[in-house]
């Protein structure tokens, strides 16, 4: 049996109620209201009591992985609990008592198997030929002829230098031609040991070149059958909504998701909830076993949706479920500080950290000249009485305006940087387009690297480029113009405004991005800053911060 009882995991009399500590949410793709499902204490609390089980079982420490409850509600008003992991159990992806994988994996099993093996096999020669003999053995016999080249010429350098030595002193012609004979047969000697180097380690270049040429085969060949494969799964998967919607993944993001997708808890459990006539009520995941291999998972941990595979399936996920008005305890209005150059309004602030709403047109932190000086940095430094310390976590475009955090002190501005490089900061951004787009939603993954021609732009560079991921959802259509939302996954520079104007991506600048190409008058980038979520790395509670839009 799915539906498990919630004494199966805790006391129901030991729980206490607390607001929610985080929220899973996401916008309706029909009414674009922002829907949103709670991790209450009673789901904290369950999620403990299944950590406690899978802690007195060993088969549950091979792993890492992310499980997850759901608490839902029954039609008949009785309260149950669905519980699942991401991917596979011990190589298994039907688990009694747990939900089951969504509909699509036993589809593409047979082929699914069927190509991993053939991906093994690729991984496999392509290891041998990068352990080929012949590879060291071309090194070593290229070292040895360097070293005897090399001695040779310290010899001849030495040679012709005495050579040199006795023309000035000898006039006997004699003895000049011996000296000349003598440099012509050094001469002879190096080509000689030249031509015998090249014949010895021609053979095992042009060998090293023809395996070379194999490895690159068997990447593009494995590259294609992994595409091959997601796209497969993608367009077989099939998630249904609260409405009673059912969309594949394929149709859901036509750009493509991140390998993996699907299989993660969040759908998994709503998938299941919503195709059972079931509520849900409250939701939490967990990592449990070895911590993952960038170490930024922890056994017994708490954590959001991810970002890559999760977060852009919310909007759809929980469509059909009523909005909920919920006070957001994590945003602080405080009244801005003023200076006679201007206003910055001051969204949160603790002993350990600030976050303010950059104005559009001020810089984040200082440049290097002297009438760059003028930040939100330099401003705050001057107006707090503790400023000297603040340093800012990351940055904001001049252009762009919203929610920019600074730490005040050097532990918290590391543990809050370490944050931002792991991805586990989540941040929103809203756009208005200076064009029409006819996708509705996407995935935008362009490799961005500096235009060496054309500073500061950026560009995009499928050889340098570094990898740059945004989701994107469009709100509204207004006039000749569109209204997005961006959910950028990495943080590189202009990365927004360059899949904004780049054809590759949505093909439609950034209202007021004169440096990609918009040529519309307008007093400002209309691009916004407008929501942070991260864990504050003292308090050890999820903050979400919002700046609302003011375009």
């Amino acid at each position: 049996m799915v539906v498990l009882h919630i004494s199966n995991f805790i006391d129901c009399n030991a729980i206490s109620n607390s607001s929610p500590s985080y929220y899973y949410e996401g916008r309706c793709l029909q009414s674009g209201d922002r829907l949103k499902l709670p991790r209450t204490s009673m789901a904290e609390a369950i999620a403990h009591g299944l950590m406690q089980q899978l802690a007195n079982n060993d088969c549950y420490s091979h792993e890492g992985k992310m499980y997850g409850i759901l608490l839902v509600e029954l039609p008949n008003g009785e309260q149950r609990v669905l519980k699942a992991f991401s991917g596979l159990l011990n190589g298994c992806s039907l688990v009694e008592d747990w939900v089951p994988p969504i509909p699509g994996r036993d589809e593409v099993a047979l082929e699914s198997a069927r190509t991993l093996a053939q991906l093994d096999a690729i991984k496999q020669e392509i290891l041998t030929l990068k352990q080929l003999t012949e590879r060291q053995q071309y090194q070593t016999l290229f070292d040895e002829f360097e070293q005897q080249l090399q001695a040779m010429s310290d010899r001849h350098r030495h040679c012709k230098h005495q050579r040199q030595e006795k023309r000035q002193q000898i006039c006997d012609p004699l003895t000049l031609e011996q000296l000349d004979e003598e440099s012509r047969q050094q001469g002879i000697e190096r080509r000689q040991l030249k031509r015998q180097q090249n014949a010895v380690l021609q053979p095992l270049q042009q060998l090293i070149a023809v395996t070379d040429a194999r490895i690159s085969e068997l990447k593009q060949q494995r590259k294609a059958l992994s595409r091959q494969l997601q796209a497969q799964m993608h367009a077989t998967y099939s998630l249904t909504n609260f409405s009673g919607r059912s969309r594949s993944l394929q149709e859901l993001m036509p750009g493509g998701f991140p390998t993996g997708t699907g299989d993660c808890c969040t759908p998994k459990l709503l998938h299941y909830a919503a195709t059972h006539n079931l509520k849900p009520l409250a939701m939490a995941e967990f990592w449990w076993g070895a911590s993952s291999v960038n170490q930024d998972k922890i056994q017994g941990e708490f954590y959001g949706a991810c970002a890559e595979r999760c977060q852009p399936l919310m909007g759809f996920l929980l469509s059909g479920l009523k909005p909920i008005s919920i006070p957001n305890r994590d945003v602080y209005t405080i009244s801005p500080l003023s200076s006679a150059k201007g206003e910055i309004p001051i969204i949160y602030e603790d002993e350990w950290l600030i976050a303010v709403n950059k104005p559009a047109g001020l810089l984040s932190v200082p440049g290097r000249y002297r009438d760059r000086q003028d930040s939100v940095l330099s401003r705050l430094r001057h107006l707090l009485a503790d400023g000297i310390t603040l340093a800012s976590v990351h940055r904001l475009d001049q252009e762009t305006s919203g929610i920019l955090l600074l730490a005040r002190d050097r532990q918290t501005h590391r543990q809050l940087s370490q944050h931002f490089q792991q991805r586990q900061v989540y941040k929103v951004y809203e756009a208005i387009l200076s064009g029409a787009v006819t996708v509705d939603q996407g995935t935008i993954e362009l490799p961005l690297w500096a235009d060496p021609e054309n500073r500061p732009n950026q560009k995009v560079d499928w050889q340098h480029g570094k990898p740059s991921l945004t989701h994107f959802q469009i709100m509204a259509r207004e006039g000749d113009y569109t209204r997005v939302e961006f959910t950028p996954l990495t943080g590189r520079t202009h990365q927004l405004r360059v899949h904004a104007a780049d054809v590759r991506g949505l093909g439609v600048t950034i209202l007021g991005d004169r440096l990609y190409g918009c040529c519309a008058v307008t007093n400002r980038l209309h691009l916004h800053a407008r929501e942070l979520r991260f864990k504050h790395p003292q308090l050890e509670k999820s903050l979400h911060l919002q700046a609302i839009t003011p375009f």
